[in-house]
């Protein structure tokens, strides 16, 4: 608790689980590789549009991104938190710092980089959606720090991941 009797973010040895989150995030899970077009996905659907295939390659971008960012040291709180305003991709904790990630995904760099897809408006929002988290779970972390993890899935090859801290 802080002086002003509001509870601060939990620094204990074990990861905080806030309601409806299961432990099941703390380890994810993470396909050997992106999936094909023509193999059925975790919903049992085939993705055979783009749409279908850019959420399939959207959801292992995710995966991929917890488990480097829990590699690191990291602990998970909150996995693709939503309000009316929209999405935070991952909530983690940094030693006392609360960390608001966006993950951005994509199959190749012909459109720019994973990178640069996260504008100042975007920032912005994201800097938006923490604060309601943050009073939603009524935490009072040290600092706040937005993250930005970009995953290139290439064709062939292993996915390659950038983490940039601090973004905005």
């Amino acid at each position: 608790m802080s002086p002003g009797g509001t509870p601060t973010l939990p620094v204990k040895a074990g990861p905080r689980q806030p309601s409806g989150v299961s432990s099941s995030l703390e380890q994810p899970r993470l396909p050997p590789s992106p999936p094909p077009l023509s193999t059925p996905s975790a919903s049992g659907r085939v993705p055979g549009t783009e749409a279908d295939r850019r959420r399939e390659l959207g959801r292992f971008g995710e995966a991929y991104a917890a488990r480097h960012l829990l590699e690191q040291g990291m602990v998970l709180l909150d996995r693709n938190w939503r309000c009316e305003a929209g999405e935070i991709d991952l909530v983690l904790r940094d030693g006392r710092v609360l960390v608001v990630c966006e993950v951005k995904t994509r199959s190749s760099t012909r459109y720019g980089s994973t990178l640069e897809a996260v504008t100042e408006r975007k920032a912005a929002r994201l800097r938006r959606l923490g604060a309601r988290w943050l009073a939603e779970h009524r935490l009072r972390p040290d600092d706040v720090r937005i993250d930005l993890v970009g995953v290139l899935v290439p064709r062939q090859g292993a996915p390659r991941l950038d983490h940039v801290k601090g973004v905005g």
